[in-house]
């Protein structure tokens, strides 16, 4: 454990230098000090989130203002805390303890929305990586409250992609209404929210899960423990192959993870009467209507569609449960600080399996 006089003045934390392109850079930045309500947190590993991407390409419309330049991005991360500040004694967490960051760095608790404990829609929520310093540097600032205790025996590394990939699947899952026993769809299968999605659906909660990805996945979702799987490269109807492995019904819920506008082109034609689509992938540019979402559809099936961002503290703590039971298990690997930019070029071209998750200490 890191003592505050052994905190160094400097610290590095890769930045967005040119927002709107793939670039990132690496710099020194001065330490913080932890201000009332806040600890000092020594990240250790981050994970690397399509979502990071979305916010340094500027790519989403529907973020209020572009990505500022020097903006450290990431919200991922896992860490011990090394310095207390003021009024944190009854937070519930101590010096030396490892706890996480997620998407939402920080809620107002106050609102309506986390009254309702919609934490994602705090009207005055801080989102980690975005016009709030992120996960991708050595040192962070964060409430005290908000941060999620790691349990132990799951290492760091593993840890990280469960506190936004993970926790969003879950929370996308328990919202499917689908029960143990019926069939659920997940677009994007093989991708990092998507591996972790088919062994919850399957593993954890029971359900008969049809993966559904390019060819180049087909073992990843297999052997995350989906029963089918569905190559959208070679497939003439995605819909008529789901409806031909559930009896010609189709599925009882329908998990869209990626951000792919083909996708949410077919995710209502995979639903039985009464399913439910759950959209949790935001495709770039401008937004697109669900495709075969006419009113008639919707009434004459049953069908309704709900939508996810992320899940809230108590389903972040419950992920990591799981995690720490070996249920749930990241596909990923581990890379240096200076290869982010690497990362995110291959998250452009649609090459990465599983997940990434940076080593800051390297």
């Amino acid at each position: 454990m890191a003592s505050s006089e052994a905190i160094p003045k400097k610290y590095k934390a890769i930045v967005y230098d040119k927002p709107g392109t793939i670039s990132t850079k690496i710099e020194e930045l001065d330490m913080p000090e932890p201000g009332p309500g806040e600890v000092l947190i020594n990240l250790t590993h981050s994970g690397v989130c399509h979502s990071d991407m979305g916010v340094m390409m500027n790519s989403w419309a529907m973020l209020p203002f572009p990505t500022q330049p020097g903006q450290v991005g990431g919200h991922e991360g896992v860490g011990k805390i090394v310095k207390m500040g003021p009024g944190t004694q009854q937070a519930g967490v101590k010096e030396g303890q490892r706890v996480g960051i997620k998407w939402m760095a920080g809620i107002c608790e106050a609102c309506e929305a986390c009254r309702a404990g919609h934490d994602a829609m705090c009207f005055s929520g801080k989102i980690s990586g975005y016009y709030t310093p992120g996960t991708f540097q050595q040192y962070v600032l964060s409430p005290a409250n908000y941060v999620t205790p790691i349990p132990d025996g799951l290492d760091s590394a593993s840890a990280a992609p469960m506190l936004c990939a993970g926790v969003t699947v879950y929370s996308a899952l328990r919202k499917s209404a689908a029960e143990s026993g019926n069939w659920v769809a997940i677009l994007g299968a093989g991708g990092g929210l998507g591996h972790l999605a088919v062994q919850f659906s399957a593993r954890a909660i029971g359900h008969r899960v049809i993966g559904i990805d390019h060819s180049s996945k087909k073992d990843l979702v297999l052997s995350s423990g989906a029963e089918h799987f569905v190559p959208i490269d070679g497939t003439d109807s995605v819909a008529d192959a789901v409806k031909a492995l559930t009896g010609g019904l189709g599925a009882h819920a329908v998990l869209v993870l990626t951000a792919n506008n083909a996708a949410y082109a077919s995710c209502v034609e995979l639903l039985r009467f009464g399913g439910r689509v759950c959209v949790v992938g935001i495709p770039e540019g401008e937004p697109v209507p669900i495709a075969s979402a006419l009113p008639q559809v919707l009434v004459a099936k049953a069908i309704s569609i709900h939508g996810i961002a992320v899940g809230n503290r108590r389903e972040a703590i419950e992920t990591l449960e799981f995690a720490a039971r070996g249920i749930v298990k990241t596909h990923y690997r581990v890379e240096k600080m200076e290869k982010l930019t690497d990362v995110f070029r291959e998250m452009w071209e649609g090459k990465l399996k599983g997940r990434v998750v940076l080593d800051l200490e390297s």
